[in-house]
């Protein structure tokens, strides 16, 4: 794709390469599909911010894996904002969008709704997972939570169970007249070295990571959310010296996958008589999408199994 191309670049993640530094990277803007996710929910402010970010990052880190896979990251916490899970779910063919969701949990006594919001996930740790699909074992890397950000706890993933050089620019809040989110982001990645790099070849190769990242330094924040400031320009203007080639850009939505079909598959754990303490008053069982916020209304009859462990 030319670095001149004109496409829509709200909610999409542009893939590019560094040629002259050997550096990958990735420039991220979310703007409806960052609208949609929160507006399901009333967090407070320092709540709301983090799931952004968590977002963003989901969204950048998640637009190299394959087709129907899935990546996820969980953020848990002993302080105020416990938890913070978002999913990516790849395109389910080429060309198609990928999708985004988050949400969080948190506990509104103790939350300060006038402080930020990382110092509030307290001690904890950040994994990612991959997920490739039924006949594969899910991957998992976890590190702890460390930094001023959930960006350096996602830098610090990448630098320990990847052996990988990562770094994050992010900026995000809500803009314009409706106030609605935007987020935009740059990602850039050392690739791996080549087995048996001799010296001379390794000082090359970190010194153009110190440079791209003093590059990097540069960026405003305007010109990371948008939307005077097209992608391929801001890579033109940062690395114009490092030769930026970039790759078809992937669009991103906000979606879930929930359905009553797998609401019933979770609830065929529970004897009749749990399902019986789950039924209400009207004589349904209900239940909550916690990242979409889908109401789901089954008849506790066609629900779980029976005391004899058959299925009903």
């Amino acid at each position: 794709m030319s670095i001149g191309g004109q496409i829509a670049w709200d909610d999409t993640v542009l893939p590019f390469q560094l040629d002259a530094s050997d550096i990958r990277g990735r420039v991220a803007r979310l703007d409806t599909a960052l609208e949609r996710l929160l507006s399901g929910h009333r967090y407070p402010a320092p709540v709301e911010e983090q799931v952004a970010e968590a977002a963003m990052l989901t969204a950048m880190i998640g637009q190299t894996i394959k087709l129907r896979w899935r990546l996820s990251l969980q953020i848990r916490g002993d302080g105020p904002l416990r938890l913070i899970a978002t999913d990516y779910y790849a395109p389910d063919a080429a060309g198609r969008p990928a999708q985004v969701r988050a949400y969080a949990s948190f506990d509104p006594e103790r939350l300060d709704t006038g402080a930020a919001g990382f110092p509030q996930i307290g001690k904890g740790y950040f994994a990612v997972t991959l997920d490739q699909g039924p006949d594969m074992e899910p991957y998992q890397g976890i590190t702890q939570i460390a930094g001023a950000a959930l960006s350096d706890c996602a830098e610090m993933y990448f630098e320990q169970s990847e052996q990988l050089p990562t770094r994050f620019a992010l900026s995000l809040g809500r803009h314009g007249d409706r106030q609605s989110w935007r987020a935009g982001g740059v990602m850039l990645q050392h690739m791996p070295q080549a087995a048996g790099a001799s010296p001379r070849e390794r000082e090359s190769m970190a010194e153009d990571w110190s440079r791209a990242n003093l590059l990097l330094d540069t960026v405003e924040p305007s010109e990371l959310v948008g939307p005077d400031v097209q992608p391929p320009d801001l890579l033109l203007r940062l690395f114009h010296e490092e030769s930026p080639r970039v790759f078809d850009p992937q669009a991103v939505h906000f979606g879930c996958s929930c359905s009553e079909d797998k609401v019933r598959q979770s609830l065929s754990i529970y004897s009749s008589r749990d399902i019986a303490t789950m039924t209400t008053p009207e004589g349904v069982v209900t239940a909550d999408c916690q990242f979409c916020g889908a109401h789901y209304v089954l008849d506790p009859a066609t629900l779980g199994f029976g005391d004899d462990g058959d299925a009903r």
